[in-house]
C-alpha cells in the first residue's frame, strides 16, 4: 500500500521567523512547499535561498496572487497579529481547509473568537503555531509525569532569563516590533508557558500576577511574576525578566530553568535541554533527556509541530492547540492582565 501523497504547503511572511518555518517544511517528507507570500520578494527570495534546501517554491507578492494561483492544503502564516483576521479570512474564501497561525493569535480575544467561528462555519481547521509544547524537554516531562515518576506532583516553576532585553537596542536586531508592543511579556513571551503549563497540568481555576516594566526604551511590562492553580491542585509559577540571563551557551533554547515537584521526586530542566529527575530523598540524579545540537528553533519544535499538524492531515491523528482550545489560553492572558492591573487573585471559575 502506497504512503499519502505530501500535502502542499504555502507560507505567508518572510520577516525573521519564517527561516525556521522554511527550514521545517523543507525537511517534512510529508510535505511539500509550494508557495511564499511577502510583499517584500526579495526579503522572500533570500529566506528561501537560505532556508528552502531543496524546496523551489515560488514567490508573490501578496496572500490573494498565491492562493489563487496555487493548489494550497496548509497555509501558514508567519506574520505579526495585526494581519491575522484578513489572511485567515481570505485563505477561508478560497478554500483552504488548514491553516496554521502563528501567535499571538489575533489582535484580540473578540477577534480570535470571530476567526475560530468563520473557520467552524467554513468547515476549516485553524491550528495555532505556540510551539514550546512541542519542545522534547516538555514531551519528556509530560510523560515522566502520566507515568508516575514523581508520583502526584504538586508544583512547578519557570524562570524565564533570556538576556535580551536591556537597553535602546532590545529587540531590534530580530524582532523590532517587540519594543512597541503595549502588552509585551505576557502577550508575546508567557502565553507560550501558560500553554505549556496547561498541557501538562490541565484547566487554570485561578491566577495571581505582578507585572513590571523595567526596560524604559519599550512600551509594555517585561518582567513579572504570574502564580496559577490548576483544577488538580498543582501550583505553577511563571517567573519572568527579559532584562536578565540563566547559565546556557544558547540562553534562546530553553529561555530559562524548570522545575516540576511532585511527592515521590523531581524533573528539572536547565538551559541545555538536560532533563534530570531525582527521586525524593535521595541526592542520585538520573537523566532523562541529554543536551543534543537540536537544529532549528527550541529544540526543534517548530519541525515537530509540522510533523504532527501533517500526521493529523495524512493519518487522522488527534490534533493539539487548535483554535477553540487556544480561546482559553487568550481568556487566561485576559486574566492575567487584569490581576496585575487589580492586584488581585483572580478566580477564573467566576469569569
Amino acid at each position: 500500500m502506497s504512503s499519502p501523497a505530501p500535502v502542499n504547503v504555502a507560507c505567508l511572511g518572510a520577516g525573521y521567523f519564517s527561516q525556521f518555518h522554511i527550514d521545517g517544511w523543507s525537511r517534512l517528507e510529508e510535505a511539500r512547499l509550494v508557495g511564499l507570500a511577502d510583499f517584500d520578494t526579495h526579503r522572500a527570495q533570500t529566506v528561501l535561498a537560505e532556508h528552502a534546501g531543496t524546496e523551489t517554491p515560488d514567490i508573490f507578492a501578496s496572500l490573494k496572487d498565491m492562493l489563487s494561483t496555487s493548489s494550497i492544503d496548509i497555509l501558514d502564516i508567519i506574520i505579526p497579529p495585526a494581519g491575522h483576521a484578513e489572511a485567515i479570512s481570505e485563505a477561508i474564501s478560497h478554500g483552504v481547509k488548514t491553516i496554521i497561525c502563528q501567535k499571538p493569535f489575533c489582535l484580540s480575544l473578540q477577534q480570535a473568537e470571530e476567526m475560530t467561528v468563520l473557520a467552524e462555519r467554513s468547515g476549516a481547521v485553524i491550528i495555532i503555531h505556540d510551539n514550546f509544547r512541542f519542545q522534547p524537554w516538555y514531551r519528556v516531562m509530560k510523560t515522566a509525569v502520566e507515568d508516575g515518576l514523581i508520583g502526584t506532583p504538586m508544583q512547578m516553576s519557570f524562570r524565564l532569563r533570556p538576556g535580551d532585553g536591556q537597553g535602546p537596542e532590545a529587540y531590534l536586531a530580530r524582532q523590532p516590533y517587540f519594543q512597541s508592543m503595549k502588552q509585551f511579556l505576557v502577550h508575546e513571551t508567557a502565553i507560550h508557558f501558560l500553554d505549556v503549563f496547561s498541557y501538562l497540568f490541565g484547566p487554570v481555576t485561578s491566577v495571581y500576577a505582578d507585572l513590571k516594566q523595567r526596560n524604559p526604551h519599550i512600551s509594555g511590562e517585561d518582567a513579572g511574576i504570574i502564580l496559577l492553580e490548576h483544577k488538580n491542585g498543582v501550583i505553577s509559577n511563571f517567573d519572568g525578566n527579559r532584562l536578565l540571563d540563566h547559565r546556557a551557551e544558547n540562553r534562546r533554547l530553553t529561555m530559562g530553568d524548570a522545575l516540576i515537584e511532585g511527592e515521590g521526586g523531581s524533573l528539572s530542566l536547565s538551559g541545555d535541554g538536560e532533563v534530570v529527575f531525582r527521586a525524593f530523598g535521595e541526592q542520585q540524579q538520573s537523566c532523562l533527556l541529554e543536551a543534543q545540537k537540536w537544529p532549528g528553533f527550541g529544540g526543534d519544535c517548530v519541525y515537530a509541530l509540522q510533523y504532527h499538524v501533517c500526521q493529523h492531515i495524512r493519518h487522522g491523528s488527534v490534533i493539539e492547540n487548535m483554535a477553540p482550545d487556544y480561546l482559553d489560553r487568550l481568556r487566561l492572558e485576559q486574566a492575567v492582565y487584569h490581576s496585575a492591573e487589580t492586584g488581585c487573585k483572580i478566580n477564573l471559575s467566576q469569569r
